[in-house]
């Protein structure tokens, strides 16, 4: 049973990889792709953050050691944004024109990743309760994200999602952002809340802090 949850999130892992690469590789046959604009949309992003920390995750757990406090922090943020990337698109974005046109890939970044890094999260019970004073940590990607495609369409006028376009107004834009940052709050404070409610942690887990 010590073997199941690194080898569940290492086979994640692989699913991951292959559908990132997959879909830079497909995209790259319908036109001439541009790395900073594929890897510049919050899926991908969010998907790669999840998949390194799942795949560190699966690693020290097949070396036998406990996952650290930084390592849990670090799930729990990887956890919050693969949510959030699930919950938008399915909600909102799902069947609509663009994104990821590999039907199979556009599964696994969309619902297959969120769906697991959510269950992982409820059921296996390696990690320890998350710091409610480092909840401002999940806040500090998603600022630098929107920054960044501030930044992109100020300059060269790329936007990863009509929403964050500067060309509609800096207020509206800001609105967004806001809005933006509010759902991390909002979705990180669920995963903070249930790294406390599973009833299946360790209690040697829950000594450390």
């Amino acid at each position: 049973m010590k073997l199941l949850a690194p080898s569940l999130r290492l086979t994640i892992v692989l699913l991951g990889i292959a559908a990132i690469v997959s879909t830079f590789f497909d995209t790259a046959t319908h036109a001439t792709i541009n790395p900073f604009n594929f890897f510049g949309f919050f899926t991908m992003q969010s998907n790669i953050i999840v998949v390194i920390v799942l795949a560190v995750s699966a690693f020290v757990s097949f070396s036998g050691r406990h996952q650290s406090l930084r390592l849990v922090l670090a799930r729990g943020c990887a956890t919050t944004y693969i949510v959030i990337t699930g919950f938008v698109y399915n909600l909102l974005l799902a069947g609509l024109e663009g994104g990821v046109s590999l039907a199979w890939a556009n599964t696994v970044l969309h619902v297959v990743l969120p769906l697991y890094a959510a269950l992982d999260w409820l059921i296996f019970n390696d990690r320890s309760p998350l710091r409610w004073n480092e909840l401002w940590i999940a806040l500090i990607y998603p600022i630098v994200w929107i920054m960044v495609v501030l930044l992109r369409g100020a300059t060269d006028g790329w936007v990863p999602y009509p929403f964050l376009n500067p060309a509609q107004g800096y207020g509206i834009v800001a609105l967004y952002a806001l809005a933006i940052a509010v759902a991390t709050v909002i979705f990180a404070a669920v995963i903070w809340t249930l790294s406390r409610l599973n009833p299946l942690r360790s209690p040697a887990l829950a000594e450390i802090r």
